[in-house]
């Protein structure tokens, strides 16, 4: 089979990584890959938003399956326009990615249905934005409605921070039209968890739940990023949790999209908030998280091809799909400055003897003009490594960060820290 992967990060290289696993696989190819991902598959310089191009490759090719992974191409029709020449695709329409795409609307559906979610208000004009935070509580969550890089959310600490976000977002246009409409919510607090889920409209099947880190710096420090590290499973995560939020948010989210005329197949992701009151839905992603992915596929059992295609095909419910028993750790390698300004073209190594059995996922690499690896991006690798249970997984993943160097390389060193905390709280 001749496989299309559309997309160019450390996500996607998971992702690839896996269906390489599959012995019917021939040829993978990657739009547009990167530096690492071409160790893996041949790498094709159309980007992710480039759906006639991408459209125009597959048929040329006689693409037997793709995967389009990224949140941009999701919203923007790609699978649709697949699906009208007839190439089978993993991944949701562009009638359910609105789910991720319109917080707004993900937040009205969850009202509709009676999905816990934290208490909001949709303002499209900055007066009635700004004239509702003069009588709000604070800390406020204040979300552009479309999307926004996963950056489009700010917590505001008081009724300053709060204004000057509304303004940024809707005067100044920060996000650009993302932010013609805005969420504003109540701050919610408890362990965060994220859920990937594979569904295709009838059946879902949650995949090891896990934990992200989002800010620089250790100690939840620094500004936020797309993510510095990850464990999986989440400890906070506990069985009796897990059915809870398979009946009250998981289920009632998927027959909801049907019921709108929105069948959602493909990876459905629920961010979580374990609050006080019970779980509740902070917000949910029409695709595979990242840097989630790269933790949670290297404990799949079940081959990912053959889930994707019965996600295609409506036949998930007949699958047994099952994950390792064990943990893993992904440690994010990031260029110095990230998430601000940051020096890209810096040449890399990877010390195969010290990374040992470890997997790097490249995110922001390339290959210059001399075929050297050399950085291109904020978040350059994430080492992942797996093990019997969460402390030996992440000690593993530190080990094998040690491998891996370039010019300005920093890590978080507590990847994981909060959750052993959590596991030790639970017992």
């Amino acid at each position: 089979m001749k496989l299309m992967v559309v997309g160019g990060g450390g996500r996607e290289h998971a992702i690839i990584k896996k269906l390489k696993e599959n012995p019917e696989v021939t040829e993978i190819f990657a739009l547009p890959g990167n530096g690492g991902i071409a160790a893996d598959a041949t790498c094709v310089p159309i980007g992710a938003k480039e759906i006639d191009k991408i459209v125009e490759f597959a048929v040329a090719e006689k693409i037997d399956f793709a995967v389009v992974a990224p949140d941009d191409p999701l919203v923007l029709g790609a699978v649709d326009r697949l699906h009208a020449v007839g190439i089978p695709c993993f991944g949701p329409e562009a009638k359910a990615a609105i789910i991720e795409g319109s917080k707004v609307f993900s937040k009205n559906l969850m009202k509709k249905y009676n999905i816990p979610t934290a208490a909001y208000e949709v303002f499209d004009a900055p007066e009635q934005a700004l004239g509702y935070l003069a009588t709000a509580e604070y800390p406020i969550v204040i979300k552009a409605d479309g999307l926004a890089l996963g950056k489009g959310v700010i917590i505001a600490q008081n009724r300053a921070e709060a204004e000057d976000a509304v303004r940024s977002i809707m005067e100044d246009k920060v996000f650009g039209a993302s932010g013609n409409q805005i969420v504003i919510e109540e701050f919610l607090t408890g362990p965060e968890v994220s859920v990937l889920a594979f569904t295709d409209g009838e059946s879902i099947v949650p995949m090891v739940s896990s934990m992200d880190h989002k800010r620089a710096l250790d100690n939840d420090q620094g500004l936020n990023t797309g993510g510095m590290g990850t464990i999986a499973p989440n400890p906070c995560y506990t069985t009796p949790m897990a059915w809870v939020c398979m009946e009250q948010i998981m289920i009632p989210t998927v027959r909801a999209m049907k019921a709108e005329g929105r069948t959602f197949r493909g990876c459905l992701y629920f961010g979580l908030m374990l609050t006080p009151k019970g779980p509740k839905v902070i917000e949910y992603n029409c695709r595979f998280g990242d840097p989630e992915t790269q933790v949670v596929l290297p404990l799949l059992k079940t081959d990912l091809l053959t889930i994707m295609r019965a996600v295609e095909e409506t036949r998930l419910g007949e699958l047994n799909v099952e994950f390792e028993d064990g943990a893993a750790c992904c440690v994010v390698v990031a260029s110095g400055g990230y998430p601000g300004k940051y020096a890209t073209g810096c040449p890399l190594t990877v010390d195969a003897a010290k990374v040992g059995d470890a997997l790097v996922y490249h995110a922001g690499t390339k290959l210059n003009e001399e075929g050297r690896l050399v950085t291109s991006g904020g978040r350059v690798l994430g080492v992942t490594a797996k093990g019997a249970d969460l402390e030996s997984a992440i000690k593993a993943a530190y080990a094998a960060v040690e491998g891996v160097s370039f010019d300005g390389a920093y890590h978080r060193s507590d990847i994981g820290a909060r959750a052993l905390r959590e596991a030790q709280n639970l017992k």
